[in-house]
């Protein structure tokens, strides 16, 4: 295995940062060059040489830089996304050299919702019906817009979300009835001082409230899809994160949630994943067609090593859908490979792993 040398942009004292840097000591490669996004939005870029190979880590969970992002405010707060959207690709355009690891072109893809749809519905990948796919489909402005989409479109149950959000700030599980029944679970917050993400998901019922809700969204940039129906683990909703690296599935958690988000900051929680494969399996559909799904997602985007997707299995585990694909979708601390794909390696390890053959692939 060659040595190539290393660099990640990223937040230093992040454990994303850590875990990598760690990951490239236990392969015995040198210690790579940490930049931060600080340095790089404040100084209007950075310099790789011709033989850095560089990794783009998230540029979350760090004020100062959501505030270089996004404009000045609590952490907490959802507002300004497309600025943020905004920032955070015209930071990946400053950087000059060496060997990405994210390309900057699928990253502006990868960050909005809509254009995601968008790309794997053209390559054939399935995904919930959206009335908002694609950067030439309706913008809804107010719920006003949304129902009338929803409705337009036969959408009883459906998410609404952030087109540039991730960690399901912002997104809203509207569920709709006869006789104008609304109700919907999201954990937005609001305030006197706006809208925030919370780590509790709430039910607001009522037209009003919940209209009042997508309103205090509007402004950024609100993409609708159809809400899936989702096979229960233990009696809870269930999906799946399947981290792709160099276009094969390594990794993968069972998440499980009592409410329509299973992300596990958000309560949702690690299920039995042999229990999941072998559901697949039983269905008709299986497990290792389930994995090529994801690998089809993240072919949609070649020149990025590692992406992180979430699989939406059918209820009765005889299908699955794309529900996101992400960009950071790689932070599962404690989670070997899948046997006899990454067999004992963490997704940091993997993606070192994959390296030489994939930069030499990906370069042809």
């Amino acid at each position: 295995m060659t040595r190539p040398r290393l660099a990640v942009v990223g937040n230093p004292e992040n454990r994303r940062v850590t875990m990598f840097l760690d990951a490239a000591a236990t392969r015995g490669l040198p210690t790579p060059r940490v930049l931060s996004w600080h340095e790089v939005i404040t100084a209007g870029g950075a310099r790789f040489g011709a033989d850095e190979v560089v990794r783009l880590d998230s540029p979350g969970e760090n004020a100062a830089v959501d505030a270089l992002l996004r404009g000045p405010g609590a952490p907490t707060r959802i507002a300004d996304g497309p600025r943020w959207y905004a920032a955070l690709v015209g930071a990946t355009a400053t950087l000059r050299g060496g060997r990405l690891l994210t390309d900057p072109g699928e990253l502006g893809v990868l960050f909005d919702k809509r254009l995601c749809h968008e790309r794997l519905v053209n390559d054939g990948v399935p995904v919930p019906f959206s009335p908002t796919s694609g950067a030439d489909s309706p913008a809804p402005a107010s719920w006003g817009d949304v129902r009338a989409l929803a409705r337009a479109s036969g959408l009883r149950r459906f998410f609404v979300k952030p087109a540039h959000g991730s960690s399901a700030a912002g997104v809203v599980a509207v569920e709709t009835a006869s006789g104008g029944r609304v109700q919907a679970r999201s954990s937005v917050e609001l305030a006197a001082d706006g809208v925030h993400n919370s780590l509790r998901v709430r039910r607001v019922t009522g037209e009003e409230a919940v209209g009042a809700l997508i309103d205090a969204l509007a402004g950024e940039c609100l993409h609708i899809e159809a809400w899936l129906p989702k096979p229960t683990a233990g009696g809870r909703a269930a999906d799946l994160r399947v981290v792709v690296v160099a276009g094969r599935a390594t990794h993968a958690v069972l998440r499980t949630s009592t409410h329509p988000m299973t992300n596990l900051h958000l309560g949702g929680s690690r299920g039995d994943l042999a229990a999941a494969m072998a559901a697949f399996d039983s269905g008709g559909f299986g497990w290792e067609r389930a994995l090529s799904v994801a690998e089809r997602a993240a072919a949609a985007f070649p020149r990025t090593l590692c992406v992180g997707v979430d699989l939406l299995p059918a209820a009765d585990w005889r299908g699955a859908a794309v529900g996101e694909v992400n960009a950071f979708g790689d932070l599962l601390p404690g989670l070997t490979g899948l046997p006899g794909r990454a067999d004992g390696l963490n997704t940091y390890e993997a993606q070192l792993s994959a390296l030489d053959e994939w930069t030499d692939s990906a370069a042809a």
